[in-house]
């Protein structure tokens, strides 16, 4: 039912369906970019697979796209464009909020999130960018690049240019979770709930799982969150069973890009 929800979700949140929770109906140019040197390229590593905008299989404007299973290796070549505005500040299919100044790109089968070399055919210009978005669904597009990338490829006047992408890091073939259980204003309180669920958790599946405090300002007052984390998705059913019983019916399921929420 947890990997049923997570696939809902991250069809509705693919960005290339044209639908009304944009406030602009069609895409323009941010405002420049100052010093794109300053914006980095950003490190590639292997991080976990994102729980949502990863379906098996999806459906956009008619036609069906499976996402691979592993990347590593891939390379593909074709046309790159990129996407501005209207975008900007709205949730990317892994759950992330999009940002035209930040080093990134959507792709349509790519497992989320994946770091890309992206090389223009023409010129040889090369960036790295992390996808963690589905598009474009322009026929002929192989990847729709933020706009710093796209500026710092030279693509931003013309729109599109020939390139070659190469995955540099997959993910990992595992989504991972985060598990709340509760978060207090009292620290004692906060401290003997942590302990609590280090106990309950001990004897469930690997026994060794991380269970943390994490305070966040709210207001007047600091919210000490507890949580158990990261959990591979697998490993989840039972941690929510053990928790249910022992009496935590309200434990919130957590993905990474919630965690500062």
């Amino acid at each position: 039912m947890i990997r049923g929800l997570a696939v809902l979700v991250s069809l509705v949140l693919l960005h290339g369906c044209a639908t009304s929770r944009y406030q602009h109906a069609n895409d323009f140019t941010p405002a420049p970019i100052a010093d794109i040197k300053a914006i980095a390229d950003p490190v590639p590593v292997s991080e976990p697979r994102s729980s949502l905008g990863n379906p098996s299989r999806y459906r956009v404007l008619g036609k069906d796209y499976e996402v691979m299973k592993d990347a590593e290796g891939f390379t593909q070549e074709g046309i790159a464009s990129w996407y501005g505005m209207k975008f900007h500040g709205h949730d990317t299919s892994n759950g992330e909020t999009f940002d035209v100044y930040k080093m990134t790109a959507a792709h349509k089968t790519l497992p989320l999130p994946s770091y890309v070399k992206v090389t223009r055919k023409d010129t040889g210009q090369s960036v790295i960018v992390r996808v963690n978005d589905r598009g474009p669904f322009h026929e002929g597009r192989i990847i729709d690049l933020s706009y710093a990338a796209a500026v710092k490829l030279n693509i931003h006047n013309d729109g599109t240019a020939p390139v070659k992408i190469e995955v540099l890091k997959a993910p990992l073939s595992e989504a991972v979770l985060w598990i709340q259980a509760g978060a207090l204003s009292n620290p004692g309180s906060a401290e003997r709930l942590r302990e609590k669920l280090s106990e309950i958790t001990a004897n469930v599946g690997a026994g060794d799982w991380t269970v943390g405090i994490y305070p966040k300002e709210k207001g007047d007052i600091t919210l000490h969150r507890v949580r158990i984390g990261p959990v591979p998705e697998s490993e989840v059913p039972a941690l929510i069973e053990a928790l249910n019983n022992e009496g935590f019916a309200k434990s919130v399921l957590l993905s990474q890009h919630q965690l500062e929420r």
